[in-house]
This record gives C-alpha cells, sequence and structure tokens, in this order.
C-alpha cells in the first residue's frame, strides 16, 4: 500500500511541477529569473514549487 500511496503522490507532484514550469516560462519574467525559477522547482521539486507559487511572478489575472 504504501508504494501505491507514493506513486500517486509522486505523480500529483510531477503533475504540478510540469504546470509550475509551463507557468513560468509563459510568464513575463526575465530570462535569468525564468532560469532560477525553472532550476529551484526541478532540484527541488516540493520546496520550489511552493516558494515559486508565493513568491514567484504573479500574472495580471482579472
Amino acid at each position: 500500500m504504501d508504494i501505491q500511496v507514493g506513486g500517486i503522490l509522486g505523480f500529483l507532484i510531477l503533475v504540478a511541477d510540469i504546470w509550475a514550469i509551463l507557468n513560468i516560462v509563459q510568464s513575463g519574467s526575465s530570462t535569468g529569473s525564468k532560469l532560477i525559477w525553472i532550476l529551484l522547482v526541478l532540484f527541488l521539486p516540493v520546496i520550489g514549487l511552493i516558494l515559486w507559487f508565493l513568491l514567484g511572478p504573479k500574472s495580471a489575472r482579472a
């Protein structure tokens, strides 16, 4: 049972990281800051995702 739960959790983290990376690439930030955020999300998947969500560039959504 532990492997199944870990597999599902890992898959959800992977999907969230891919979503974050796509949003980072599409953001209007500079190339340098995009690269730093992408590396942070890739090397620290959970922490990087949380930090990007809280501190990353915000898009102008209405």
